[in-house]
């Protein structure tokens, strides 16, 4: 078997089913087999599977036991030589994933790889995804991709060849199934976010690197997997802080933390003032000054200075 296609599924039938298509569609010579792991979905994504895609694996969870948990679930039982972790909001070009293919059979060096993510309307999604550092919490990544392009490799640019980088989007990524076994899956403790970065992070740490495939092309619904709303920014907060908890001492996680905290006030700050001087007539800054009110909020009970990270808190 080459490669194992991981796909977890929570309430995200419709798009599960164009995922699978996609698969079939796309993929020639290579053998590969697919793993849904169903995260007690309640939209019939199970029956659908069972009736369109007999020839899917699948793992239904009795409860939602997150995107880290999901997929340590789906390693345990997969047989390829690779694994291809695809979001359920994301649908493969014809191409897409032989250019991976080859990428890794080409580079042995290489622990895990990504493709240039695609809009619908096929214009460029960020793709790749920097670690955590002093400057990526102060500074707008705008302007560090435009200062630093070297340091910092994005979608404004064009890339003819494959580059190394810190971590991909974990929207698709192909993964050694030897680098699983070396390093370890992912780490539970995280829910949803961040589990990429922390895998990506012990790969390059244990000697492997991270390539970026710009000639691989994935298009991707951003955000239809998981949603926009404040539940899903407080998720993502709280990912961050373990990860920075995880790989930092103490005293650097508690300025890393304080930064994150004052970026976070700045930003409610300069909110609250455009929905002052438009006299609250822009819909999109009122949500904008709730969702970063009710981060706020969440921050002044959570207190992540204190956080141990257990995956607790």
């Amino acid at each position: 078997m080459d490669v194992s296609f991981i796909i977890i599924n929570f309430n995200t039938r419709n798009l599960l089913r164009t995922c699978l298509h996609s698969i079939i569609e796309t993929v020639q010579d290579i053998a590969y087999e697919i793993i849904v792991v169903d995260n007690a979905s309640s939209d019939g994504s199970s029956v659908m599977l069972k009736t369109e895609f007999p020839q899917v694996k699948l793992i239904q969870n009795v409860i939602n036991a997150g995107f880290a948990k999901a997929n340590n679930q789906a390693f345990d039982i997969m047989l390829g030589r690779y694994a291809l972790l695809l979001n359920t909001d994301a649908a493969l070009t014809e191409g897409a994933i032989r250019r991976l293919y080859d990428f890794m059979e080409e580079h042995s060096e290489c622990g895990m790889a990504c493709g240039q993510l695609l809009n619908s309307d096929g214009t460029k999604q960020n793709s790749i995804a920097s670690f955590p550092s002093v400057w990526t919490i102060l500074m707008n990544m705008s302007l560090l991709e435009y200062l630093f392009p070297g340091k910092y490799p994005s979608k404004r640019y064009n890339y003819g060849v494959p580059i190394e980088i810190d971590s991909g989007v974990g929207a698709c990524l192909i993964v050694r199934k030897k680098v699983i076994d070396a390093v370890g899956k992912f780490d539970e403790r995280y829910f949803f976010f961040f589990e990429e970065t922390d895998w990506a992070l012990q790969i390059r740490k244990a000697g492997w690197k991270v390539y970026f495939v710009p000639n691989a092309y994935i298009y991707h619904m951003q955000g239809q997997s998981i949603g926009h709303d404040v539940n899903s920014r407080i998720a993502f907060y709280r990912a961050r802080y373990q990860f920075l908890r995880k790989w930092n001492d103490r005293r650097r996680f508690k300025l890393l933390s304080f930064l994150i905290i004052a970026r976070l006030i700045v930003n409610w700050f300069m909110t609250s003032f455009a929905v002052i001087i438009t006299v609250g007539c822009q819909r999109f800054l009122k949500k904008k000054w709730t969702i970063y009110s009710k981060l706020l909020s969440w921050h002044l009970k959570r207190c992540p200075l204190s956080f141990t990270g257990n995956g607790s808190a």
